[in-house]
């Protein structure tokens, strides 16, 4: 009897691969993943100057909207809002979280007749400045002095040491995040700086808090300006400049320019107050992204980077001070040496 041939695919039976392999293909592995991670922590946000979800000029669309729809007339707001709660207020505004078509939205309220100009001048803005550096406005009544705009849960710039010590922020509680939140700032400076209305000055900015309250921390943490009421317009060429108020200011928050030049024998008197340009906003970035850059690790070492462009800010000359487009440059290149010795030590410890 003829013995039957051996199977063939006992000969094809899989090799072991050596732990030498597997360990190379695991790093390899974790190299890969880690760039793409790297990659991803070092993406600064891009930001647009257009409409809001690229709606034209008249309409918005927030949240899970499909299409754009045109900003809610008085009767809408009258009928599709729903007031829930008051979150904030102001000396021109109550803010209420109200709903609109079960999407969260916030309800500005007119405080007194009294600053109803003030209240029309920062609807007007809203109005006129609507981008992605600018909270996205849904509708207005005049008649009823209303504004309904897009509702932001994480609050003001001012709730950002708050909110950043909550366990599920951690993850963004870092240098580099928080170096793109200052760059967010610096870049709604430089757009109103070169708005489409002009150069706008943020006179609403007389001390830190103050300053920080003007701006609301989107969900994915980027930065917008929300209180536009004082707004007033330098015009280089016609020789137009501002005075913030008519009151005496104080403190080294302010620019030199703002404060009182004839001394404390002298009672001050606005009307021998010299007018100053957008170059006031420029003093006050170092201040406000110190505040923003905090002092988790790695934060010292961005503020050692950024000391020259911030010592150029304080300039007491106004003229001297850098734009806001230099500031942004600077942060920009911090931002992309700073990532590229990050990965180069990675690289190098793999």
């Amino acid at each position: 009897m003829k013995n039957q041939p051996q199977d063939s695919r006992k000969s094809l039976a899989p090799r072991e691969v050596p732990p030498a392999v597997r360990l190379l293909l695991a790093m390899a592995l974790m190299n890969a993943l880690l760039y793409l991670c790297l990659g991803r922590v070092f993406t600064s946000p891009q930001h647009s100057t257009g409409n809001p979800g690229h709606c034209p000029y008249g309409h918005f669309k927030i949240g899970q909207m499909k299409n754009c729809s045109p900003w809610l007339s008085c009767e809408e707001l009258r009928t599709e809002v729903r007031q829930l709660k008051h979150v904030g207020e102001g000396a021109v505004k109550r803010v209420f979280l109200s709903e609109w078509k079960k999407q969260k939205v916030a309800l500005s309220r007119l405080t007194s007749l009294e600053m109803k100009d003030d209240f029309l001048h920062g609807l007007q803005m809203l109005k006129s400045l609507q981008s992605e550096r600018v909270v996205t406005l849904l509708g207005y009544c005049e008649d009823d002095n209303t504004i309904l705009t897009e509702y932001h849960p994480l609050g003001s710039l001012s709730n950002l040491e708050e909110t950043l010590n909550l366990s599920r922020y951690q993850h963004v509680n870092t240098w580099q995040h928080r170096l793109q939140l200052a760059a967010g700032y610096v870049g709604a400076i430089h757009y109103l700086h070169h708005s489409p209305l002009g150069t706008l000055v943020m006179c609403d900015s007389n001390d830190l808090p103050k300053t920080l309250s003007q701006f609301l921390l989107t969900s994915d943490f980027s930065i917008v300006a929300n209180d536009l009421d004082a707004l007033p317009l330098v015009d280089h060429s016609a020789g137009v400049l501002v005075k913030c108020g008519h009151r005496e200011l104080h403190g080294d928050f302010v620019a030199p320019e703002q404060l009182w030049p004839f001394g404390e024998d002298v009672p001050f008197q606005d009307d021998l107050m010299l007018p100053y340009d957008e170059k006031i906003d420029i003093w006050k970035i170092p201040d406000v992204s110190g505040f923003l850059l905090g002092h988790v690790e790695g934060s010292d070492m961005v503020r050692f980077h950024l000391f020259d462009i911030h010592k150029a800010c304080k300039s007491h000359t106004p003229a001297e001070r850098p734009t806001a487009q230099d500031v942004l440059d600077t942060y920009q290149k911090v931002l992309n040496s700073l990532r590229d010795a990050v990965m180069s030590q990675t690289r190098e410890m793999l």
